[in-house]
């Protein structure tokens, strides 16, 4: 990664943990479960700058998130490591399906964050439920999973997805965050 790429990551890193923090606060649904819209962030990191800057973005975003739902909730510490990760691999995964898809280099790509998005959240998801199992045992943290967290999680990743899918649509965004941020690809080193 070089300084534009580290610079990137850890602004989204800031803006990920900004969005838990405005989200966690006002839409608490329950004891250690609140709307959490933090993935934002991992996912405009995943899209624009690759998986490495996903995933590295995504490892600062989930540190807070981490907190919250770890130790000061019901996660414990495991919390403070499966939260970061769990973020990480939607981030990796956003740069890896965008990279697939060439999502921002085709016409109307914009409408094909909306799929990604949804596609980029499963390796979370079943991360995710594997550490409710593994946290919780089998039944409790199955019951956890399936009942509180999943719906929770797909009416976010829903609502994301729109978001993502008007942010990649936004011309002037897309530059900005290409020409500051991001390598630029020329013909020359163009691959593809």
């Amino acid at each position: 990664m070089n300084a534009k790429q580290i610079t990137f990551a850890l602004m989204m890193g800031a803006l990920g943990t900004a969005l838990f923090a405005i989200s966690y606060s006002l839409g608490q649904i329950g004891y250690s479960v609140a709307l959490d819209f933090s993935l934002i962030a991992a996912l405009i990191a995943g899209f624009y700058g690759g998986p490495m800057v996903g995933f590295v973005s995504g490892l600062f975003v989930g540190i807070l998130p981490g907190v919250m739902f770890g130790p000061f909730g019901f996660g414990g510490m495991l919390g403070l490591v499966g939260l970061p990760f769990g973020k990480a691999l939607s981030g990796s995964s956003a740069g890896l399906i965008a990279k697939g898809m060439k999502l921002g280099q085709k016409p109307r790509s914009a409408l094909l964050a909306i799929p990604a998005v949804l596609l980029a959240y499963v390796p979370e998801c079943i991360f995710t439920y594997a550490y409710f199992v593994f946290l919780q045992g089998f039944e409790a943290g199955g019951a956890t999973f399936f009942v509180f967290i999943l719906p929770k999680a797909l009416l976010e990743v829903s609502i994301i997805s729109v978001l993502m899918a008007a942010l990649m649509g936004n011309s002037g965004f897309s530059n900005f965050v290409r020409a500051h941020f991001t390598q630029m690809k020329t013909k020359k080193n163009s691959v593809e």
